[in-house]
Parts: structure tokens; sequence; C-alpha cells
């Protein structure tokens, strides 16, 4: 029983990173029906802004044998200030950086067909993935220690503090966005572009901006996925969002494309799997069995699990 429960732990640590990326991918999806696939790759930048942003803080203080971060005077590394800061710092920045790819890449090409832009969406992240490699290198490089990280016994489970953090801060994330799809004049407006772009501008919402909008909001929301999941994986190259990317792209499928509670839903229940998938004997076939979830899905419930079905007139 405390092995199931420990994987259960386990599996919505990682499910909450899938979840946090998967929010990106249904956003953009609701306004504009198209994946962004370098949605992934927002995620490794986000990963690497929070890299460089701690080591920008770094100094040896006189007599200490080691460095330190510090943000402001007298705050170690290993604090929940200092992985607040750096976390906030990253979300902005790929926030700066979604509006950026949506401006320049995909703005241009809204009244293309679905194949341009597609095509575009990939070469954005064959840019980013070969623009990081060029800029950070292509060796994985170890992600410094934001929060302190501890092992906490609770009865037979054992829980890492990072584990908790990442509960949290996904829970946390999850409430915001949910408060501002459902109570701000933002999100009211994000919801009838969703629904119909055309009356939308009619009654005097600006498209654009709430197109920009909602990308900067997901490219956030990905970059706190890539500093939870450096966190936990301590690891961080410029390829780190391809395999995460895919796999929060099925759980957006699994949870239902374009419905923001589905894709939170869709990213722990994959997050479940896997972990139950890597404790059994079918260990090596995890990644194969998140996608053929893809396949199932698809055939059987392609509206996902809190979907619904729409008749489309051609």
């Amino acid at each position: 029983m405390s092995e199931f429960l420990q994987q259960i732990i386990n599996g919505l640590s990682l499910g909450s990173i899938y979840a946090l990326i998967a929010l990106g991918y249904t956003m953009v999806y609701g306004v504009l029906r198209f994946i962004n696939f370098a949605h992934s790759d927002v995620f490794m930048a986000g990963a690497f802004a929070g890299y460089y942003m701690s080591r920008g803080f770094e100094f040896t203080l006189p007599g200490m044998h080691k460095k330190a971060l510090f943000i402001f005077k007298g705050l170690p590394q290993e604090s929940f200030l200092a992985g607040s800061f750096v976390l906030l710092g990253s979300m902005a920045i790929c926030a700066f950086l979604g509006i950026l790819i949506e401006r320049f890449a995909y703005r241009p090409l809204r009244n293309s067909s679905k194949l341009n832009v597609l095509i575009t969406a990939i070469g954005v992240s064959l840019l980013l993935e070969n623009l990081a490699q060029a800029l950070f290198g292509a060796t994985p490089k170890a992600f410094p220690p934001l929060l302190p990280s501890k092992s906490i016994h609770l009865g037979p489970l054992l829980v890492s503090t990072n584990q908790i953090g990442v509960l949290l801060i996904t829970f946390v994330l999850m409430m915001a966005l949910q408060y501002i799809v459902r109570r701000t004049k933002m999100g009211t407006a994000m919801r009838a572009v969703s629904f119909n772009p055309t009356a939308a501008s009619l009654v005097g919402v600006n498209n654009d901006v709430i197109i920009s909008f909602t990308f900067g909001l997901g490219s956030a929301l990905a970059a706190a996925g890539g500093i939870l999941y450096a966190l936990n994986y301590q690891s961080i190259d410029p390829l780190m969002g391809v395999l995460p990317g895919l796999k929060a792209f099925v759980a957006a499928v699994l949870g239902g494309i374009g419905n923001i509670p589905g894709a939170a839903l869709g990213g722990l229940v994959l997050g479940l799997v896997e972990t139950f998938v890597n404790g059994s004997r079918f260990s090596s076939y995890t990644d194969a069995i998140a996608f053929a979830i893809l396949i199932l899905i698809l055939l059987f419930r392609p509206e996902g699990l809190l979907g619904k079905s729409q008749v489309e007139k051609v």
C-alpha cells in the first residue's frame, strides 16, 4: 500500500509539470485552432532563463569556500524567496518570448491555411533549438538547487521538498489561471475570441491584444514547468523540451484540446500512468505507452476526457 501511495505522489509531481505545459497548448488551440509546436522549446527557454538568472547573482563572500546565490543581502541560494525570484523572472522572460513568436511568426499567417501555420510552428521550434545550442552549447548543464532539498518521512512515505514545491506551485498557478479566465475582463475577452473572433471584434475586443496575451500567458506557464522540471531532474540542455513537450501535447488531447481543466486533468493522468509503468516490468516501453494513449484517445474519444464533441458544417 505504501508503495502504491508513493507512486501516486511521484506521478502527481510529474503530471503537474505536464499539465503546466499542456495548458499552453490548449489555450492557443482554444483561441486560434492550431497547435503551437514551438511551445515545448519555450519550456526549454524557461529552464535556461532560470539557470542564467541564478548564475548572474553568484559571488563569493570572504571566508566562504563555495559560491552562493544572493539576490538580496543575506538571502541564500536555497530559499523560497530566491526560488520565487527566479521562477517569476523566468516566467516574465518567456511570456515576452511567446508574444514575440506570435507577433512575428504567426500573426502574418493569421489568414493563411492551417498547413502553413503548422509548418511555421515546426520551423520556429527548430530555430529555437538550434539557436539555444549556438548560444548555450549542446552540453547538459547542472541546474542549481533553488529550493531547500530535503526528504520528509510521512509514515512509510518518502516525499521530497521539491515534489511538494512542484505540487503547490502548480496548484497556485492553475488557480491563478482559472481566476484570470473566469473572473477578469481579459479572461472574458479570451473566451469571446475563442467562441467567435468575428463577433468579439464587432463588440470592441482587440483580437490581436487578446491573442498576444494568450501566447504570453501560456508561455509563462511553460517557463514555470521548465523550472520545476529542472529542479527535479537537475540537468538542462537545448533539446530537453522535445519529449516533455510531446507528452504534454498527448496530455492536452487526452483531457480535451481547448479545454483548460481538461489539459490539467490530462497532465495528471499521464503522469500517473507513466509513473506506474516505470515501476513495472514494462518500464522500457514508457514512452511508447504514452503515445499509444494518444492513438487510443483519437480513435475512441477524440474530444478527450472533458471535451465536448462538435459538429462542423462543411
